[in-house]
């Protein structure tokens, strides 16, 4: 059998990487970077995935140099390093573009309109999931639960929300990024590259962790009604109790339950039924 060429390329410190594509952008500065890393944690190995973070932002990937680094510094071996790089959906193993389009395909998001987003989106792009377009520019991937249900359907760009979709906006929002137009969240973050944001999730601040809004109105709605209405959360005595103290936390209002008029579909018979604009955020 022939020998693979790709199997002599070498780290920054010159040592063999099996499967390697020989075109490794590690240097001495990204190892620096995972030492100045794991001296950040009182076990060094707890610095591993900020480390396959900043692997990806050099990489576009996790590489086989940088597992091999990785496994290096903190005095692990490849199998250890790859074996938490293939657990994560977050960590690629194939190339990424410059931007990282995610879209919630779970169950809220999907009745919502995910379903349509997504396959509007592979047909738009012609690529499937985990597949990045021609130019380089659009990796789209359906993802799991992202955690924003109150404004589904949701994607992510770069792991940045973008809320109450559809497949038009879904559309124009890619086709923005792959002309270069500047996009901003709805919540307020400029959007950067991947390679940019990976840095910045590997533990670099890029200086714009205070762009935008942290919640919106529907996240926030439950928090508003709770001060018009004076509830507060039960605090209970520490070790234990029979639970007496903790019910006189809670208003008679609030012990009561909710009001039919804050169940949408569920409004008293009884009364005049909440017309649409009631139900508006302020």
């Amino acid at each position: 059998m022939a020998e693979n060429s790709s199997l002599s390329h070498a780290t920054a410190t010159d040592r063999p990487v099996p499967y390697s594509t020989g075109d490794s952008n590690i240097t001495d500065t990204t190892i620096a970077e995972m030492r100045a890393l794991a001296a950040r944690y009182p076990v060094g190995r707890s610095a591993l995935l900020p480390m396959l973070h900043l692997v990806q932002s050099v990489e576009g990937r996790v590489t086989p140099e940088g597992i091999e680094a990785c496994a290096e510094v903190l005095g692990l071996t490849g199998a250890e390093v790859s074996a938490v790089a293939t657990f994560y959906t977050m960590y690629k193993r194939r190339p990424v573009g410059d931007y990282h389009v995610g879209v919630c395909t779970n169950t809220l998001c999907a009745v919502m309109g995910g379903d349509l987003i997504f396959e509007r989106l592979k047909q738009h792009l012609d690529v499937g999931n985990d597949e990045t377009t021609e130019d380089g520019k659009i990796t789209l991937e359906h993802l799991e639960c992202n955690a924003a249900c109150d404004y589904a359907p949701v994607m992510m760009v770069n792991w940045e929300f973008f809320d109450d979709m559809t497949p038009e906006s879904a559309t124009q929002l890619v086709d923005d990024l792959r002309e270069g137009t500047e996009v901003k969240s709805p919540r307020g973050a400029t959007i950067c590259t991947w390679r940019e944001a990976e840095r910045v999730l590997a533990g670099f601040p890029d200086g714009r962790a205070d762009e935008g809004p942290t919640g919106g109105k529907a996240t926030l709605a439950g928090l508003r009604l709770a001060r018009e209405r004076n509830w507060t959360a039960p605090s209970g005595r520490q070790g234990g109790g029979d639970g007496a103290a903790a019910q006189t936390t809670v208003s008679p209002e609030a012990a009561a339950g909710p009001r039919p008029s804050d169940q949408p579909g569920k409004e008293s018979g009884t009364g005049s039924p909440a017309t649409p604009d009631s139900r508006k955020e302020d």
